[in-house]
């Protein structure tokens, strides 16, 4: 689908004031109670939701830490008295940055409010203190998914969620032309300037490398051991750069199940984009990356306004049966959930955990002609059920 004219453009554009509208209501409600944070990657709307969140106060200062006449605003502390709301973007950056959150926090007048947006996980800086605990709530602002615009037929379109990733400018840009012209953009943004600013690498060639080859093991359990080897670096230096590229909110890991959450942490993960359109892979690897990320949201989501404790986890036992995704809720299994393409016979792994542990299983299939269900398993079209999740 291709946006012809201006009308269209236009269109795409009210898409997103939709969109955003439930997220703008859940974040006005927490300004009155509490720090609230924006967090995402870069690019993905943060902070057009806070200025969209800015209309609704007649008084508000937007101060970004990378302006320099604003850094030192921030610094000061010099605002106007009679701001409402105060909206600091990329805050994550500034050293000490949230000793001074908390000290603005404890010692601001009644009437402020304050909101933070940034594109740096929060819960990776839990080692430098916990002095925000309790005065906060974050909102996980991601890309467009087919949930989010289910009231419009562009959520039908699930090859253009998946070739272009849901990021706004490459989803409604006028053609492809334009959406690989702005991921070219956009990934020499995340090499060149956010990690080099969110962490002092000394082998850049390195990073690019393991950026790289991370594209290519989409759906994949992945070895640190083995990706040093092809980077020529230790396994240390391996988990570090994984960590700044989560960190970063440019993939996140899917860790086996386990009761036993040491044991699945150390067990070999999955690692999935943020931007779909980054894998390079089959159409199951960029199939099933676009599922993961939308299962991903939908957990999101259910944590973050419902104050549930989901988690997305994969299937995997020691002679090699694996299921894509598992959906868990207090580390008990919700749901298992294998991606297809076009396969509509029941994937026999995941009939294997269904009897044997008796579990809810779904099969969501990208192309297909009929739905129906196979004893514990649905046999879903991937529109059919992502459409239902909660974002």
């Amino acid at each position: 689908m291709i946006l012809e004219n201006r009308l269209d453009y236009f269109l795409f554009l009210c898409i997103i004031v939709f969109m955003y509208r439930r997220q703008i209501e859940s974040i006005t409600k927490d300004l009155n109670k509490k720090i609230v944070f924006i967090v995402g990657p870069r690019q993905v709307g943060k902070t057009w939701l806070a200025l969209e969140v800015r209309k609704r106060f007649d008084n508000t200062s937007y101060l970004n830490y990378d302006s320099f006449e604003d850094r030192q605003i921030i610094k000061d502390e010099s605002w106007l008295q009679s701001t409402e709301l105060l909206i600091l973007d990329e805050l994550h950056k500034m050293p000490g940055w949230k000793n001074y959150l908390k000290g603005v926090f404890d010692t601001k007048s009644k009437n402020l409010k304050i909101l933070v947006t940034g594109s740096a996980r929060l819960d990776m800086f839990r080692q430098t203190g916990d002095s925000l605990a309790g005065r906060f709530f974050t909102h996980r602002l991601l890309p467009f998914s087919i949930s989010e615009l289910q009231e419009d037929p562009i959520s039908n379109d699930i090859e253009r969620f998946i070739t272009r990733g849901g990021f706004p400018e490459p989803f409604l840009s006028k053609n492809e032309v334009e959406a690989k012209r702005w991921r070219n953009q956009y990934i020499d943004g995340l090499i060149r300037t956010d990690i080099l600013d969110f962490e002092r690498i000394h082998n850049f060639r390195t990073m690019q490398m393991v950026f790289e080859l991370l594209r290519r093991k989409v759906g994949s359990p992945v070895s640190y051991a083995s990706i040093a080897r092809d980077v020529n670096a230790s396994p240390t230096t391996m988990i570090k750069y994984v960590q700044i590229l989560e960190a970063l909110y440019i993939i996140f890991r899917v860790t086996p199940y386990s009761r036993n959450i040491a044991r699945s942490i150390l067990k070999e993960p999955k690692i999935y984009f943020f931007d779909s359109g980054l894998v390079i892979g089959d159409d199951g690897a960029k199939f099933e990356n676009f599922v993961a990320l939308s299962l991903l949201k939908h957990i999101f989501g259910k944590n973050d306004y419902e104050g549930e404790n989901f988690d997305l986890k994969y299937l995997r036992t020691k002679d090699g049966k694996e299921v894509d995704f598992c959906l868990t809720n207090n580390n008990e299994t919700v749901e298992v959930i294998e991606a297809k393409i076009r396969r509509s016979n029941t994937s026999q792994n995941l009939k294997y955990f269904c009897e044997k542990y008796r579990l809810k299983g779904v099969q969501i299939v990208k192309e297909l002609k009929r739905e129906r269900t196979m004893g514990e398993i649905d046999i879903l079209k991937a529109n059919s059920y992502l459409r239902e999740l909660f974002l």
